[in-house]
C-alpha cells in the first residue's frame, strides 16, 4: 500500500493505482516529519541508553548476594510485566500537574517552587514520556544483562585479583570485554522495542501537545486511521520496518559472536 493510491480505486474490483513513490515524497514533505524524526531519534537513543546504563548498574548490584535480593529484584520486573497502557496511565496520574507525585517529590526536594504541566508542556511532554519508557525497560535490561554477568567465569576476577587489580581495573578489563556481545544484543533489543512502543504513547500524551511527544510509529497510525492517510501511513511503517530489519541483523550478528566466543 506505500506504492499504491488508497484514495482512488474502483470499490468492485479494489484495484488500487501504482503510484511509484509519492507516499514517501508526500511523507517527507509532511510540515510534521522533520519534528517527528527529531522526536523519535531522541525517544530511542535516551531510552535505551538509560535503560542499558541502569540495567548494567542493578544487574552488578544484584550479582552481590544479600537478604532480599531475589525479592527486590521481583519488584522490578514487575514493571516490565505491566501492558504499556497500565503504565502510561500510571505514570499520567504521576505527573499531572498539581496532584501528581513528581511535582510532590520535586517540591519537597526543593527543587522546584511552581508546578510544572508536565503531559500539556511542549517542552516536557517528550521528557516525561522517555522517563516512562526508561522505567518500563530497565527489569528488561537487568535481565539479560544478568545472564551474562553470570556467565562470566569466576576465576578471571580470582586471577585478577591476585594479581592486584581492584574492583574497577576488573570491570574494565575483564567485565566489560567479556560482555561486548551480551551488550551488543540487549541495545539492538532495547531499538527494536522502544521503536515498537506505542501503548505508552497513547496512554500518556497521544503524541501531543502539538506532536511535542509524537514518535514515528504512533504517528503512523494517527495517519492511516485518524486522518486516513493510508498511503503516507504505509509508507512511515515500511521506513520502520527497514529500520527494524536492520537493527535486527545487528543482534542476530551478536547473538552469534557471543555463542561462537
Amino acid at each position: 500500500m506505500s506504492v499504491q493510491s488508497v484514495d482512488m480505486f474502483d470499490i468492485l474490483s479494489l484495484h488500487r493505482p501504482f503510484v511509484g513513490l509519492r507516499n514517501y515524497i508526500h511523507l517527507f514533505h509532511n510540515p510534521a516529519a522533520g519534528r517527528i524524526a527529531l522526536n523519535t531519534l531522541l525517544f530511542t537513543t535516551c531510552s535505551v541508553v538509560a535503560q542499558v546504563t541502569i540495567g548494567f548498574a542493578l544487574a552488578v548490584f544484584f550479582q552481590r548476594r544479600f537478604p532480599g535480593a531475589a525479592t527486590i529484584r521481583g519488584v522490578f520486573l514487575a514493571a516490565w510485566i505491566m501492558p504499556g497502557l497500565v503504565v502510561g496511565a500510571i505514570w499520567k496520574w504521576m505527573f499531572a500537574g498539581d496532584s501528581g507525585v513528581v511535582n510532590a517529590i520535586l517540591a519537597a526536594s526543593g527543587l522546584i517552587h511552581a508546578h510544572p504541566f508536565w503531559l500539556s508542556d511542549p517542552h516536557l511532554a517528550l521528557p516525561a514520556v522517555i522517563i516512562a519508557n526508561i522505567w518500563l525497560g530497565v527489569p528488561f535490561n537487568m535481565i539479560l544483562l544478568s545472564v551474562g554477568l553470570a556467565a562470566i567465569p569466576r576465576d578471571l576476577y580470582e586471577a585478577a585479583a591476585m594479581d592486584g587489580a581492584g574492583s574497577i581495573r576488573s570491570f574494565v578489563s575483564i567485565t566489560l570485554p567479556m560482555m561486548r556481545a551480551t551488550i551488543a544484543a540487549v541495545v539492538s533489543l532495547g531499538i527494536i522495542f522502544t521503536l515498537q512502543q506505542y501503548d505508552l504513547i497513547s496512554g500518556l500524551t497521544e503524541g501531543g501537545p502539538a506532536n511535542a511527544s509524537n514518535v514515528a510509529q504512533y504517528w503512523s497510525w494517527q495517519l492511516s486511521f485518524q486522518t486516513y492517510q493510508i498511503g503516507q501511513g504505509s509508507a512511515l511503517a515500511v521506513l520502520m520496518l527497514a529500520v527494524t530489519a536492520l537493527v535486527a541483523s545487528i543482534y542476530v550478528s551478536s547473538t552469534r559472536r557471543e555463542v561462537v566466543a
